[in-house]
């Protein structure tokens, strides 16, 4: 069973990296967006996330839920070394939510939607960035629990150059997903050139910092070049993503634009595998050299097991409604194609 705990986990990250990446990332486009357009890309972006929007955060719930109950130990570490940017993740979480609504729903019309839209933006610029901070502390050996001041504790664990180039990695790869998925919502629009043209903006701001990623690896003496291609999965990944590029743009010049966010999904999981199976189950890598592996801390046989079986019964109510959801906004776009 804990290997269906494992499983839960590491898709519910992956699909929240996926659905909340286009919906964070919508905000981003929006912010990006020249002035003149910019009316045009809020009404796609909106359209975009409308089936998404907040639900996309019960990934994020049950993978805090899993290492809470599964994997109490990882789950106190990293809440612990990483509560700064933890913190600041989940205020950003909370004033896009806030803001996004206000802005949309306000029965007065005022100033007060200049105020809302910048939080919205800048909100969905900072949590991601966050995001990726948090992924980066994990992995790069940053953690240091024998350090004794509290910079080196609670600062220097997530803010260094490496966790930085990954946190704009991870804000491109935000925006990248919601230029993608807003191409379906675009199709009939005078938007459709500038989504394809934000699309291709964006992939090559993703190519630019997954550079500086590897960059900042090599002179943090991170062996990330050394995780992704020393093995044969590592380099299968990777070639499967940058080859999944050329067909997703084969795909936005076709106008086979549900097909391109099955390239942007089935990229985001090339790249997440290449950056996490190395290490695997070894989720958290700490300075001195130690580690917490996903089985040497799990909690209890029989909270995994209980935890396996709530996570298999739950998915069968859970997905078929999502399904049901993603469907009814499908359904209601085409009614309203404007």
């Amino acid at each position: 069973m804990i290997y269906v705990v494992i499983a839960f986990l590491w898709v519910s990250i992956c699909l929240y990296v996926i659905t909340g990446g286009a919906d964070f990332g919508a905000g981003i486009i929006e912010l990006f967006s020249k002035k003149s357009y910019r009316n045009q890309t809020k009404k796609i972006m909106s359209k975009s996330i409308a089936p998404i929007w907040e639900a996309n955060h019960m990934w994020l719930i049950i993978a805090v839920v899993v290492l809470f109950v599964g994997f109490p130990t990882i789950y106190t570490t990293v809440s612990t070394y990483l509560h700064i940017p933890l913190v600041l993740m989940l205020i950003g979480i909370i004033a896009r939510g806030t803001a996004f609504t206000f802005r949309n729903y306000d029965a007065v019309e005022d100033n007060w939607q200049k105020l809302y839209a910048q939080i919205f933006f800048y909100s969905s610029l900072l949590t991601p960035f966050f995001l990726g901070i948090i992924a980066a502390a994990t992995i790069s050996g940053s953690i240091d629990p024998e350090a004794k001041d509290f910079l080196s504790l609670y600062i220097f664990s997530w803010l260094n150059p490496f966790g930085v180039c990954v946190g704009f990695f991870t804000v491109s790869l935000c925006a990248y997903l919601a230029s993608l998925f807003s191409l379906h919502e675009a199709r009939f629009s005078d938007a459709l050139p500038i989504m394809k043209k934000k699309a291709r903006e964006t992939a090559i701001y993703v190519v630019v910092t997954g550079v500086l990623v590897f960059v900042s690896a090599h002179y943090s003496d991170i062996p990330l070049l050394k995780w992704i291609f020393s093995k044969a999965l590592g380099i299968i990944a990777i070639t499967l993503a940058t080859i999944s590029l050329l067909f997703t743009n084969e795909a936005i010049k076709k106008g086979h634009f549900l097909l391109v966010r099955i390239y942007g999904g089935f990229q985001i999981i090339m790249i997440l595998v290449a950056a996490t199976y190395q290490h695997n189950p070894n989720i958290i890598l700490f300075a001195n050299g130690g580690h917490l592996s996903l089985f040497d801390e799990s909690a209890a046989p029989k909270t995994i097991e209980a935890l396996g079986w709530a996570l298999l019964l739950g998915s069968i109510f859970i997905l078929p409604f999502l399904f049901y959801l993603l469907m009814s906004f499908g359904n209601q776009s085409r009614k309203d194609p404007e």
